[in-house]
């Protein structure tokens, strides 16, 4: 397992590196702030993340613990793989992500290439309490909100229908709660 490498910058574009490692050029997937800071032909020392795949095998690079720790936790959200965590870290500063997740700025995640509404919710529902900040009260808003708690009979049988939890709340959350049953899993089924 390859946990940094130390070479040179050998080449560079928007997203991503070459760096020599001894006459060894290994390809290596930044953020484009990482990407535009470093300079061609200069040493570089980057923390990495493997990820392999059938297909691929790719690297992950990153200038700082802190980054790479952000970004394992972003892979760690139900849905969110590497193309989409990296462009949740070109947002901007770790600390000014971690302030967006533990706030429940959904808006904010949501600029970021790849994400939607769903993902940037399940981003916060899954991470608010992991970022090292407390928690605010919209950040715990998105995580509760819905038509009504695990035990839920709307829930339970959209789940039954292969729906994971947090979709199921998700689309139970704009459903009247008072309507019976039966015609909130209808409505959630529609769209309502």
């Amino acid at each position: 397992m390859i946990a940094s490498i130390k070479g040179i910058v050998e080449d560079k574009t928007i997203d991503r590196l070459i760096v020599d490692v001894s006459g060894v050029g290994y390809e290596v997937f930044v953020t484009d702030s990482t990407a535009s800071e470093l300079v061609l032909g200069k040493s570089v020392k980057l923390y990495i993340r493997e990820q392999i795949r059938e297909d691929t095998y790719d690297l992950f690079g990153f200038v700082s613990k802190d980054e790479k720790e952000l970004f394992e936790k972003l892979l760690s959200v139900k849905n969110v793989g590497p193309r989409v965590a990296l462009a949740v870290l070109n947002l901007g500063s770790h600390s000014k992500l971690r302030q967006a997740i533990a706030g429940g700025d959904a808006k904010f995640l949501q600029s970021a290439k790849g994400v939607g509404r769903r993902a940037a919710e399940q981003i916060i529902v899954e991470l608010r309490d992991k970022v090292g900040l407390s928690s605010s009260m919209q950040a715990e808003a998105i995580a509760t909100r819905s038509g009504g708690g695990e035990s839920d009979e709307a829930v339970e049988a959209l789940m039954s229908l292969g729906y994971s939890i947090y979709d199921a709340k998700t689309a139970l959350a704009e459903v009247d709660p008072k309507l019976s049953t039966e015609e909130r899993i209808k409505q959630a089924l529609k769209g309502h």
